[in-house]
């Protein structure tokens, strides 16, 4: 990746394109492979026409070994063995890139699937790795910002497994829907790690969608409707030109461009704020086929940069 980024291959000068044109004040990055020193994302940050004051590179449990043959394939050390599906630790990490200063972030990373309150973990998973499996895939963490002309904010910021690729024991559709719920918990004062005491925003890929494809679409309908968030509902005209039939929910809202006829578009990408905040602007980055920037937009990502405005 630092490769790519280094010799500002197509995908990379698509995104910097796509960033560029977002204008941010705060931006996270999903799917960025981590290492210690940020050197992937300082260089990605470094090529940007305005790059960013400050940025935080975050590794999530994908590639961490967890010893066990949890595949149940014989062998040990597999991608299937790790905390979360990954060939190596620190692949697929969050990155965050801010004009604002960025405080020391407080990692969830830790946390025992087994140990969250409500958890769906079943009882021969508790039995055979309750005591090592992480409720975390991509990553859940709380990122204070330092607002020079106002009052704090928090980043919460995940990247949950897709709710898909297992089998009739549901097991990422059960680890997708504690994924999401995990913030709730923490709002509800549930967790070690105590609530943000202000204004926050939570940010991040659930990889489902409430009310179309596959998972446990309950999950990410209570966060959706929780009375503390505002579900800004940002959306888009790509979104909505490219609608995949026989969905029921608003092709407008979608933030992923995937292969039709299964999954398709779907909403798995969301930016709540906290019910205190007034908004201004929500929108999808998605122009329709043919208009400017469209295509850095298809080349970029299949995912689409979700924004919304927050009126200080």
């Amino acid at each position: 990746m630092l490769r790519d980024i280094v010799s500002d291959a197509p995908q990379v000068a698509a995104l910097r394109a796509v960033i560029g044109a977002a204008e941010a004040d705060v931006l996270v990055l999903g799917d960025m492979d981590y290492d210690a020193q940020g050197a992937a994302l300082d260089a990605l940050n470094a090529g940007l026409a305005t790059p960013y004051p400050h940025a935080q590179a975050l590794q999530g449990n994908a590639g961490i070994d967890t010893g066990l043959d949890l595949d149940g394939d014989g062998r040990l050390g597999r991608p299937r063995d790790m905390q979360a599906y990954g060939r190596f630790a620190g692949q697929s990490g969050l990155g965050i890139l801010s004009r604002l200063p960025i405080g020391a972030p407080v990692s969830l990373n830790a946390l025992l699937w087994q140990d969250v309150p409500g958890s769906l973990m079943s009882a021969e998973e508790r039995g055979t790795a309750g005591d090592v499996q992480r409720l975390s895939s991509g990553g859940h963490w709380i990122v204070p910002l330092a607002p020079v002309d106002g009052p704090a904010l928090t980043l919460m910021v995940f990247h949950a497994t897709p709710p898909v690729f297992d089998g009739p024991e549901d097991r990422n559709g059960r680890r997708n829907a504690d994924e999401i719920a995990l913030w709730q918990r923490l709002l509800d004062g549930a967790l070690d790690s105590p609530a943000p005491s202000g204004s926050f925003v939570i940010a991040g890929t659930a990889n489902i969608d409430p009310t179309d494809g596959e998972g446990r679409l309950e999950a990410i309908g209570d966060l959706l409707a929780d009375p503390r968030l505002i579900d800004p509902r940002p959306a888009s005209p790509g979104g909505a030109a490219a609608e995949a039939g026989g969905q029921t929910g608003d092709p407008a809202l979608d933030t992923v461009d995937w292969p039709e006829p299964a999954p398709g578009n779907l909403r798995v990408d969301y930016v709540l704020p906290s019910a205190d905040l007034r908004l201004e602007r929500p929108g999808v980055l998605w122009p329709e086929k043919g208009a400017e920037l469209a295509e850095s937009v298809a080349v970029a990502s299949r995912h689409r940069l979700v924004w919304i405005d927050i009126l200080r």
